[in-house]
């Protein structure tokens, strides 16, 4: 079996993060799903890590730069993972235990500072409690878990899987 460079591991990486990122705008304006502020914040830490494994993949470094890199990328992963299981929590929640819907992002955004606006959308409240799709009984929220779980599996794992010197 060939062993893929680190180069060609983090370009996989980032289309992958492509990929769901093309996914979420997809469901959005060809399927009319509007993203709760949790998904917002879920696309950044998607945007993360693809920023992340783009420079990998841009920059091919050797050994202890491949870490940083592929730690970088893990480390948006796991914020992703966080965040969306945050959601799946709260969308496991009995209706009289889901917080009330609050406003906009972008009201929170003018009205708040950023700190703030964080810790508010982090908290969760009705509408990222609402399932609006599922595929083969599965939510949103936890296909983007599993996602963000392999992305993050799969940074970790790039510079033990890519091959030590260039063919």
């Amino acid at each position: 079996m060939t062993r893929l460079s680190f180069r060609a591991l983090s370009a996989l990486g980032f289309l992958a993060c492509v990929f769901g990122m093309a996914f979420a705008l997809y469901l959005q304006h060809a399927k009319g799903f509007e993203p709760c502020p949790m998904c917002i914040f879920q696309r950044i830490a998607m945007t993360g890590a693809a920023v992340f494994f783009l420079l990998g993949a841009l920059h091919g470094p050797k050994a202890g730069g491949r870490w940083s890199y592929a730690l970088l990328a893990g480390l948006a992963a796991v914020i992703g993972a966080g965040i969306s299981g945050r959601q799946v929590w709260l969308q496991s929640l009995p209706a009289d235990q889901v917080p009330a819907c609050g406003p906009t992002l972008g009201y929170l955004m003018k009205m708040m500072p950023l700190q703030n606006v964080v810790s508010y959308v982090l908290k969760g409240e009705g509408s990222c409690a609402k399932i609006d799709a599922q595929w083969l009984g599965i939510a949103l929220p936890e296909w983007t878990l599993f996602a963000f779980i392999g992305l993050t599996l799969f940074a970790l794992a790039m510079p033990l899987l890519a091959r030590s010197r260039p063919n």
